[in-house]
């Protein structure tokens, strides 16, 4: 039997993920492979560290890409710090807090669950005063919620965890690149990342930065599992467990990205090209210059959404500046419409989770995706496949209104 080569279709993807790949990522992926101990890779290696502290604004020593998709990112984090009763706080207001609840859930967490409704967020002193309540050891908490649009306010509730002593460990897969993260000035003890959003890279890796009240727990942890934590330590501290993974265990990840270069697994060599691309990218351009653009393209795409005649979900307050959320028409088949964009324009938006799946549409505006054509097609398609749904719209005035945004560049 013979097998043809893949012919992928060209889309317009305007997903909060993945999304778009910059041309010159995908060329750097093509570069000749070599060894993960060659010098000029290790190089590499040392490079893409210091680019993902730029992009963290942090000055931690420890910062890495983890092999797998962001769930791997989330997953090394949380299985390396959290032990069995440890008390953990996750505030949950959308589809990925509960991600992080099942993840901690997995590794014999205490949970300690806050929860409000979809579309909205915390105000940081209710988090703050449950955190008094509980004494946790973690609290997690998602920073961009991409099955809302929500980003929940930050610093506060860092500032709190760090004078009680208490492990900040963020969710930043939907932001990093796109929206500020401040990861030393808000108190994050780790954050986590994506390639396959705002970075513009394909999902294959998960750039991670975290601190040295993280590393201390890492380090007692491997004492554990050497069978050399004295007793005094063991007493003394409540680390009685070593690291469940192998793959995904940071003391071991450390010593991988350490300038000892301990081997631990062969490292993915082209995606490590893509990620070094990527991030170089996105600091060429700056980071307020990046943040600046996504903030311009969603203001277009808001305008463009409004002048249709339709209506957004959420509160702008805490809106997420990469996706914006759409409410359904009543009585449109919400899944019909997103069908007809992707067959008949190949534009592709996305639906929701849980209680909002077939109320929303979710539309994302995130690194290489965030461009004008790319903004203007979408609407353009979302009002044609409206109208042949039979809703009523404000033809061409959505286009319209996002035309006077570009125009006037304001």
């Amino acid at each position: 039997m013979s097998y043809r080569e893949i012919n992928a279709p060209l889309r317009t993807i305007m997903t909060p993920g993945p999304v778009e790949v910059d041309p010159r990522v995908l060329r750097a992926m093509s570069t000749p492979i070599l060894g993960q101990f060659d010098p000029a890779f290790t190089s590499i290696m040392n490079t893409v560290m210091s680019m993902i502290r730029e992009v963290f604004q942090t000055k931690n020593q420890w910062a890495f890409p983890i092999d797998g998709t962001s769930r791997s990112g989330l997953e090394a984090v949380l299985g390396s710090v959290i032990e069995p009763g440890d008390k953990v706080l996750i505030p949950i207001y959308g589809r990925f807090g509960h991600l992080l609840t099942e993840i901690a859930e997995r590794h014999g967490a205490e949970l300690h669950l806050l929860h409000c409704e979809w579309g909205e967020v915390f105000d940081p002193e209710v988090v703050i005063n449950e955190m008094k309540k509980v004494n946790p050891k973690v609290v997690a908490i998602v920073h961009g919620e991409t099955s809302t649009g929500c980003m929940q306010p930050l610093e506060e509730i860092g500032k709190a965890c760090r004078e009680q002593d208490v492990l900040f460990i963020v969710d930043a897969v939907a932001t990093i690149g796109g929206a500020d993260v401040q990861t030393d000035n808000w108190y994050i003890d780790a954050a986590i990342g994506g390639n396959q959003k705002c970075i513009s890279v394909p999902s294959g890796n998960s750039p991670i930065t975290y601190n040295e009240r993280i590393e201390k727990i890492l380090l007692d942890r491997k004492k554990v599992e050497r069978g050399i934590a004295t007793d005094k330590e063991l007493a003394e501290k409540s680390y009685h467990h070593p690291i469940k993974s192998n793959y995904l265990d940071l003391s071991q990840l450390q010593d991988y990205w350490s300038p000892r270069r301990l081997n631990h697994h062969t490292e993915a060599t082209s995606m490590l090209y893509a990620l070094h691309e990527g991030l170089r990218i996105l600091l060429e351009e700056g980071l307020e210059n990046r943040f600046a653009r996504h903030k311009f393209h969603e203001k277009a795409l808001i305008a463009g959404i409004e002048g249709m005649g339709l209506e957004l979900f959420g509160d702008s307050r805490w809106k997420l500046p990469t996706v914006t959320c759409v409410k359904v028409p009543e009585g449109v088949d919400a899944e019909s419409v997103r069908a007809m964009m992707l067959n008949q324009f190949g534009v592709e938006i996305a639906s929701s989770f849980g209680p909002l799946h077939g109320k929303i549409w979710r539309i994302g505006t995130m690194g290489y995706s965030c461009r004008k054509e790319n903004v203007l097609f979408a609407l353009s398609a979302l009002e044609a496949s409206l109208i042949r749904h039979g809703v009523k719209v404000q033809t061409g005035a959505g286009v319209q209104a996002s035309l006077d945004i570009y125009t006037n560049g304001q």
